[in-house]
């Protein structure tokens, strides 16, 4: 990704001309004119309206971080910048161009990534897929032209793994979701470089909902990269996805997202795989910015011998708190799983671990790891852990490992000596501390990480 770190510690924004911006607040005039707008065939049209019931009747989460601050009247449900999708980056109008030119989608591409689709606001404006993975049958477009394309495999996976019954912003989610990534790799293919979808809130108090679908059919390999980012605004906005993967037989999926929203941003996101017989699905998580995230991504062991591993990051600043973890569902004899979570706090940012790992009755001999690592950085921040463990079956195996403290003033007087400054040796400490995420990320966006979590680092002493 291009070096846009700098340029948004101050946040931008662009002059974008709308082509349609729903009213605010949500009902079902707006949902039917979301789906009217998108030519939707009438059975999402039922799915939006049952959701949209459901959404008024859920309450809100009264566990997390405090959600009392967001006015669902107060924000815009949909907000389209062009009517038209495009393959071809010099057809992107020239106002979105220049958003994605300075947050590096063009560059993504020169790097070679086998694709990439950047959504602005509610929709997708630019999308590429390299045509050797296109000649293999491998599908990488956004849910809308999906649903229009292939509306059997929509109609037939969508809300299997995340119903619109789950909870709230699930249920808020398929009431008005737009946008978003849809992938499908046919058995046996394995898309050898990365699928980059990148995703941006431009305009003010704008709530944005793409709905994410991935299917990777047996024995076949793919990782899917998302970044997010968004102006800084006084009005704060809302990111309310959801993500769906569905990993067949001997499958191998890795999902990697490095988030970078401003902190006015409320990021709250339900992602949750299934993985069958064999299969491996992972989560690499990376959650910097944001006002308030709560997101925990989950992996269900369906099949014999699935494996599923959660590694994610997150940093809590000034004003910021990351509610975020994991779950992992064990249903399956033979399965293994792990979650390594890292926070960082400071400033008095609050940063939690709440995490769920269940063994059901019947899977034996399945192995489970859970570590939790959290540094605070001075003594105004803070850091909580919430781990649930829930073990019916006599067989399992099963380690946990919990540290919370702060950077030992010996480690830093020892970093000192050899001769960094005090900032340079807490940058060097806190480096060090996610090194074991970092390393699990493409080159470029391990770079990138680093240098969003030195800036964030910056003014941590003194």
């Amino acid at each position: 990704m291009a070096d846009f770190s700098m340029e948004y510690r101050y946040g931008f924004k662009d002059d974008v001309k709308y082509r349609y911006v729903a009213e605010k607040g949500i009902n079902e005039r707006v949902v039917r004119t979301i789906s009217q707008l998108k030519k939707e065939p009438e059975w999402m049209l039922r799915r939006r309206l049952q959701a949209l019931e459901v959404f008024f009747k859920k309450p809100m989460p009264a566990w997390g971080a405090d959600l009392s601050a967001i006015d669902f009247d107060d924000i815009h449900y949909y907000a389209s910048p062009t009517e038209e999708k495009t393959d071809v980056w010099e057809e992107v109008p020239e106002d979105i161009k220049r958003t994605f030119d300075r947050i590096g989608v063009p560059e993504a591409e020169r790097k070679f990534l086998a694709g990439a689709t950047a959504q602005y606001d509610s929709e997708v404006v630019y999308h590429s897929l390299k045509k050797q993975w296109e000649e293999q049958g491998v599908v990488f477009t956004d849910m809308d032209s999906a649903l229009k394309e292939y509306p059997e495999i929509v109609k037939r996976y969508f809300g299997t793994v995340v119903p619109f019954t789950d909870n709230k912003f699930a249920a808020l989610n398929t009431a008005v979701w737009s946008g978003g990534s849809f992938v499908y790799v046919p058995a046996g293919v394995e898309v050898k470089i990365p699928l980059q979808a990148y995703f941006r809130i431009n305009a003010k108090k704008v709530g944005q909902f793409e709905r994410t679908l991935i299917i990777a059919e047996e024995g076949s390999k793919v990782h899917y990269i998302e970044g997010c980012s968004a102006p800084i605004y006084s009005a704060s906005s809302l990111h309310a996805a959801v993500v769906e993967v569905i990993a067949k037989k001997n499958a191998h999926v890795r999902y990697t997202t490095i988030q970078n929203w401003s902190n006015n941003v409320y990021n709250l996101v339900t992602k949750r795989a299934v993985a069958e017989e064999g299969a491996h699905v992972e989560w690499v998580d990376g959650n910097i910015g944001s006002k308030v995230t709560m997101k925990y991504p989950c992996i269900i062991l369906k099949g014999p011998r699935a494996r599923g591993e959660v590694l994610s990051v997150a940093y809590a600043g000034k004003g910021q708190h990351q509610d975020a973890g994991a779950k992992i569902i064990h249903l399956a004899p033979h399965t293994s799983s792990q979650i390594i979570s890292k926070s960082i706090s400071q400033g008095g940012g609050r940063s939690s671990y709440r995490g769920l790992l269940k063994v059901v009755k019947g899977a034996k001999y399945s192995k489970a790891f859970v570590q939790c690592d959290a540094y605070m950085l001075d003594e105004h921040s803070r850091s909580d852990t919430y781990p649930a463990i829930q073990i019916d079956e006599d067989t399992t195996t099963i380690g946990h490992e919990a540290k919370v403290g702060r950077i030992g003033d010996e480690l830093l007087f020892y970093l000192m000596s050899r001769g960094l400054s005090e900032q340079e040796a807490v940058k060097t400490v806190v480096l060090g501390f996610i090194e074991s995420f970092t390393k699990e990320l493409p080159m470029e966006y391990a770079v990138e990480l680093n240098r969003l979590i030195e800036i964030q680092l910056e003014g941590a002493v003194g």
